[in-house]
């Protein structure tokens, strides 16, 4: 897993890259805990994650209470199909703001 960020002021997109899973998502929790300080709008970008398990939609509603609650927006854009059928199954497309 690969985390390509581009921060420009208190916006930040974060390109997730490979697969999150039981392996990947504690390291990436702990790189996203140290970018999101500041952050007011947080852009997902989702067109190279491939694969997202139970551990990595944990990290996502993480990701989203932290910049939520301080009062900032979080998106998730270009999903490809496997990882929205996943989203949709767990009900997570109910609660996250998703941009196919």
């Amino acid at each position: 897993m690969e985390l390509k960020k581009t921060r420009t002021g208190d916006q930040l997109v974060v390109e997730f890259c490979g697969r999150l899973d039981t392996y990947s998502t504690p390291d990436a929790e702990e790189e996203m805990r140290g970018i999101l300080g500041g952050v007011k709008h947080l852009e997902l970008d989702f067109k190279e994650l491939t694969f997202v398990s139970s551990a990595g939609l944990r990290l996502l509603l993480i990701i989203q209470q932290n910049v939520t609650g301080k009062g900032g927006t979080m998106i998730i854009t270009h999903v490809d199909q496997e990882v929205m059928n996943i989203l949709t199954m767990s009900g997570f497309d109910k609660i996250l703001t998703i941009n196919p």
